[in-house]
């Protein structure tokens, strides 16, 4: 199963995509940078920034993906990094793209997860490529 992820320079989600034993695709940092087109069912992993409804929590690299309808047509499930001081606000961006895309939210880490986090993700990953079509 491919991942498509969002890393802002701290690095946090990249370190956890790099423990992955699937494909992975890093989505620009700046905006202004090509839209990578997917060709293929993904699973997305979103940072939140911010806190708070309404407060910009999801990164505008991951909106402007998922602003092309091809890439929001192939989406079967988000992964939320996330912070638990956020309170209740921890993951809002990937249950705010899960709720405007209609598809779960697969699993939720904190910062750059620890080993256990992928393990239980690659696993998950492993069952979601053996589901049926």
């Amino acid at each position: 199963m491919l991942v498509v992820y969002y890393s802002s320079p701290s690095e946090y989600t990249h370190r956890f995509a790099q423990r992955l034993h699937h494909p992975v695709l890093r989505l620009p940092l700046v905006t202004k940078a090509p839209t990578p087109l997917i060709a293929e069912p993904f699973v997305l992993i979103t940072p939140t920034f911010g806190a708070g409804i309404n407060r910009g929590s999801v990164p505008k690299q991951v909106i402007k993906f998922l602003n092309v309808k091809d890439n929001r047509d192939k989406l079967v499930g988000v992964i939320g990094a996330g912070n638990t001081n956020f309170g209740e606000d921890y993951c809002r961006a990937a249950h705010t793209v899960a709720e405007k895309c209609g598809v779960p939210v697969l699993y939720r880490f904190e910062l750059l997860g620890m080993p256990e986090d992928a393990a239980t993700v690659n696993k998950g990953l492993d069952e979601l490529c053996q589901a049926p079509v």
